[in-house]
């Protein structure tokens, strides 16, 4: 078994250093993301992995609980199922995780209003930006695939806009867009900082979480 993983931040990509694994960042950009994934598997990836932090939708979910996603809700409704006997796996690694749905786009859901609708429509417990590209590549190419995400944001929580031009297409900070967003709009620092604290609680529970793809 060759793993391919696609992350979104290069912070959740370097969890899973030294494990040998193939991993790519593709910082939340659709195209950037999609052309990596085809880059693992030409690479000769076997199994691919969603793996990284998300935003909860369900209002029960809490900064770093650990999610396994036996199926990914895409952008048009429709449902894509993760490998069962590989979640089991994985479930019986990670007992702590919870198997809920996860629902994937290639735009944030930034607001409480936003995820409410969401989490209405898909019943979905938490959402990400890259699964539904890990779940559409390996529908192509006939691979089983692993959805593993922690809680960063919850569902009563706005997203300021600083934090939605955090990353380059490599998955690195994009410090300056971040500085200029806050000198356009100062009073969002206080919902940055919650943002980074609570992204460093789901980064911790992933790094425990990495048993699980094994």
């Amino acid at each position: 078994m060759k793993l391919g993983v696609v992350t979104g931040m290069l912070a959740e990509a370097k969890l899973l250093d030294g494990l040998g694994h193939d991993v790519v960042s593709g910082g939340g950009d659709p195209a950037s993301t999609a052309a990596k994934i085809e880059q693992l598997v030409q690479g000769g990836a076997t199994h691919l992995v969603s793996f990284g932090i998300a935003g909860a939708l369900d209002p029960a979910l809490k900064p770093g609980d650990l999610l396994l996603g036996p199926v990914v809700v895409m952008p048009d409704g429709s449902r894509l199922e993760a490998d069962a006997e590989w979640l089991a796996r994985a479930g019986h690694a990670l007992p702590q995780a919870r198997a809920l749905p996860i629902a994937a786009a290639s735009t944030a859901i930034a607001t409480v209003a936003a995820k409410a609708a969401l989490h209405q429509s898909s019943k979905a417990a938490a959402i990400d930006m890259e699964s539904h590209h890990v779940a559409l590549a390996a529908r192509k190419y006939g691979l089983p695939f692993l959805v593993l995400r922690a809680i960063a944001d919850t569902a009563a929580d706005d997203l300021p806009p600083a934090a939605l031009v955090g990353l380059n297409k490599e998955g690195r900070p994009a410090i300056g867009a971040v500085l200029l967003s806050l000198l356009k709009n100062p009073g969002q620092l206080p919902a940055l900082i919650r943002v980074a604290s609570r992204s460093r609680v789901a980064l911790k529970a992933l790094l425990g979480g990495r048993a699980g793809l094994l």
